[in-house]
C-alpha cells in the first residue's frame, strides 16, 4: 500500500523527506514553488533570477530540513529562506554593479541593455512593469511586507513570523509601503 502524499500535511512530508522519501520533498516543492517564485520575482524584479533563486531556496531548505518545525507552516519557513536568498542576490548584484561602473566606459560599449522598449509593451503590461519597478525601488523592509501581505496574501501574523518582526511593525511598514508606492506611481 502506498501513501497518498497529496493528503499529507507539510510537516508529515518534511518528516518523510528526512526519512529518505524523495517524492515527499518533491510534493513540498510542488505545493510551494509558485508562491516562492512570485515572492522572489516581486523582490528581485527579474523572472530569470527568480527561477534561479527559487531553485536555490529549495536546495537550501532541503539542506536545512532538519531544522524545520513541522508544527509551523512550511510556507512561512520557505518564504524566510527565499527572502534571505533575495537579499544575498541583491548584495551580490550591488557589488557587481559597482565593479561594472568602476571600469572604463569604453569597455562597456558592448553590454546590451536588457530593457524592452516602451512602444513594444501593451498598456496593461506596461502598467504592471511600472508597478513592479516601483515596488522594486522600495526599501527592502517595506517591499518585503508589501509583497507578503498583498501579493502572497499572507496574514499579518504570518508576515510577522516570516520576517521575524512584530505584527505592529508589519502594519506600520505596510502603511508606509502603500503610501510611498502610491506617491511613486502618481509621478
Amino acid at each position: 500500500m502506498s501513501l497518498d502524499l497529496a493528503a499529507c500535511s507539510d510537516g508529515e512530508l518534511a518528516a518523510l523527506a528526512l526519512g529518505g522519501r524523495q517524492l515527499a520533498y518533491s510534493e513540498l516543492m510542488q505545493r510551494h514553488r509558485g508562491s516562492v517564485f512570485r515572492l522572489l520575482r516581486s523582490h528581485v524584479g527579474d523572472a530569470d533570477a527568480a527561477v534561479d533563486l527559487t531553485q536555490q531556496s529549495f536546495i537550501a531548505a532541503f539542506s536545512a530540513l532538519h531544522s524545520y518545525d513541522g508544527e509551523r507552516p512550511f510556507r512561512l519557513w520557505i518564504s524566510r529562506i527565499a527572502i534571505n536568498k533575495a537579499r544575498d542576490w541583491a548584495r551580490r548584484r550591488a557589488v557587481r554593479r559597482f565593479f561594472t561602473f568602476a571600469r572604463p566606459i569604453e569597455e562597456a560599449w558592448h553590454i546590451a541593455d536588457g530593457a524592452a522598449g516602451a512602444d513594444v509593451e501593451l498598456t496593461d503590461r506596461h502598467e504592471l512593469e511600472r508597478t513592479m519597478a516601483a515596488i522594486g525601488t522600495l526599501p527592502s523592509n517595506l517591499r518585503e511586507v508589501l509583497v507578503l501581505r498583498t501579493i502572497e496574501e499572507l496574514s499579518q501574523a504570518e508576515t510577522a513570523g516570516a520576517l521575524g518582526i512584530s505584527g505592529k511593525a508589519v502594519e506600520t511598514r505596510l502603511y508606509r509601503a502603500r503610501a510611498k508606492l502610491a506617491e511613486m506611481l502618481r509621478g
